[in-house]
């Protein structure tokens, strides 16, 4: 038998032994792991909020080291010294930026055939930007981008909703904003919140300059500024979009900026409405009433782009990360990957061509004057169904409107139906949900309750699923039949606030409550308890 203490000094050679192996399995683990660009949470001293909370917290004069600059080697992955083509690559980045800024001026362009005489007389020609250029910019994206002295204000929709330079936000605006808060960011963008004047909330827009499309250009090509030029046209191409396709489910541009950052001339900053991200998890514990709101939105947004002033548009990056919420409407957000483009075609070819691949299954569209027809259409039609009308539609619904909704389901599933007439279809739910059609009888009985005016129940609070309010009962109804009708159906239901709140279709609002006790007084709301309880 070994000494007490040679086992003890054995147990610990093992525990070290162990600990080793363990911290080697999940280092090499960790390593296999695919990171996910733009995802990563920023440092607290970066990007946008960084030059901006810099430009307050510093003397004048002081612009400090730690910034990115033009000339810098350094690789931007922390891998340094990459070779490159100096000759052939640069010709391929140079044909790439220009290719964006050709695509970014036909937009340009069409917006300006909609609002003749638009052009701003009063500044210089060779100042204007890409936002405002015009043919006379010489076609090269490098003089559309040149800088006034001053910084360079737009005059698209301000926060009012009007046009025009006098309500657009710009540089200045920026020079005032407070808490800056990152939100998050993708290949190419990083979006920070901000405050201005204390009082709007908006979102400011900007390439992210260690994020994945920056930093793989940079570590292919070597050059940062024309990688940055690159990166800033779908920024530019964004703006240009949102303010040619002004709609209630587009979100609102409310300005721009171009000014030096970093060592980078000419970033672009745009200047949003600002909204609250899509969580799909909570939105399948959200009331029906509000996921119908959310996908009559969506569909009334695919019908304006199958019309748009540009032709049929894609959203080619079709997800909920590109939308957002905004007082309860859904509205895109991310632009930069939309396009006109519609798949050309032959007789011969059609299979191929017309051809729309989705993971779950595929469809073949026909072939019509040289064009795939509807192929952006349906592409955002079955993209709304796989992402959010199966998921959103149909669960918790009126049991009257199942059947409605699950026809509309299927046949999007399908692409039975085009944009069109799954928008009329919608709007019929809509409509038999706002008249109260849904409901087998308009009346119920007051029999059994006691009314007491202008009153509530502060607690006594019921469990229910789905809620207006997570720790309490709070339902929509149309009327004060079906409030008590719900009282009737529900275990526990042993009074009910009748509350003076509506939600969007006119829907009333109402508590479930266990019991009456601690009565209230509240001017006009009105509490009904069940006298068989």
């Amino acid at each position: 038998m070994f000494p007490l203490e040679e086992l003890m000094k054995r147990r610990r050679r093992l525990a070290v032994v162990a600990g080793l192996c363990l911290s080697f399995f999940l280092a090499t683990w960790m390593s296999l792991l695919p990171a996910t660009p733009g995802l990563e949470p920023r440092a607290a001293g970066g990007g946008t909020a960084r030059f901006y909370r810099e430009k307050h917290a510093r003397p004048a004069g002081d612009t400090g080291d730690s910034r990115l600059h033009v000339g810098e080697t350094a690789d931007p992955a922390g891998e340094p010294g990459t070779p490159v083509d100096p000759a052939g690559s640069l010709r391929e980045l140079e044909l790439q930026i220009r290719e964006r800024y050709d695509e970014v001026l036909r937009y340009r362009h069409q917006l300006q055939a909609r609002r003749p005489g638009h052009a701003d007389p009063g500044r210089p020609l060779e100042r204007r930007k890409l936002m405002d250029s015009e043919p006379g910019d010489g076609g090269d994206p490098a003089r559309a981008q040149e800088r006034p002295p001053a910084g360079q204000t737009g005059t698209p929709a301000g926060p009012g909703g009007s046009t025009g330079g006098s309500s657009a936000l710009g540089c200045g605006s920026l020079a005032a904003v407070t808490d800056v808060r990152y939100l998050g960011s993708g290949y190419t963008k990083a979006v920070h919140r901000a405050a201005l004047n204390r009082s709007l909330s908006v979102a400011l827009k900007s390439v992210d300059l260690a994020g994945h499309d920056m930093e793989t250009c940079a570590r292919r090509y070597g050059d940062t500024g024309a990688c940055y030029r690159l990166s800033s046209f779908k920024i530019i191409k964004e703006m240009v979009l949102m303010e040619t396709l002004q709609h209630p489910n587009v979100l609102k541009l409310y300005g721009y900026c171009y000014q030096d950052n970093g060592g980078i001339q000419e970033t672009v900053t745009a200047i949003t409405e600002l909204g609250s991200p899509l969580e799909m998890i909570s939105l399948l514990q959200t009331p029906w009433e509000q996921r119908l709101r959310l996908c009559l939105s969506l569909v009334r947004l695919l019908s304006f782009l199958s019309r748009s002033p540009l032709g049929s548009l894609a959203l080619l990056d079709f997800r909920p990360r590109q939308f957002v919420l905004v007082g309860g409407q859904l509205k895109v957000t991310d632009l930069d990957d939309a396009s006109p483009l519609e798949a050309a075609c032959s007789p011969r070819s059609a299979t191929q061509a017309c051809t729309l691949q989705f993971p779950a299954r595929n469809f073949t569209l026909r072939c019509s004057g040289g064009r795939c027809e509807d192929i952006n259409e349906k592409r955002n039609l079955y993209n709304a169904y796989r992402f959010f009308f199966t998921y959103l539609l149909p669960h918790s619904a009126p049991s009257a409107l199942r059947p409605l909704l699950d026809n509309i389901v299927n046949a999007t599933g399908d692409l039975r139906w085009g944009v069109e007439k799954t928008l009329s279809k919608m709007e019929e739910v809509l409509h038999l949900y706002r008249t109260g059609s849904y409901l087998h009888s308009l009346n119920h009985s007051t029999t059994g309750y006691k009314e007491v005016l202008d009153s509530s129940i502060p607690e006594q609070e019921v469990r229910c699923w789905p809620s207006y309010q997570q720790d309490a009962c709070l339902l929509a109804v149309f009327n004060l039949g079906e409030a008590l009708s719900l009282c009737d159906g529900h275990a526990h239901c042993h009074a009910l606030v009748f509350t003076n709140q509506t939600t969007w279709t006119g829907h009333h609002l109402v508590y479930l409550k266990s019991g009456w006790s601690g009565l209230s007084r509240a001017i006009g709301q009105l509490t009904y308890i069940r006298l068989a309880s």
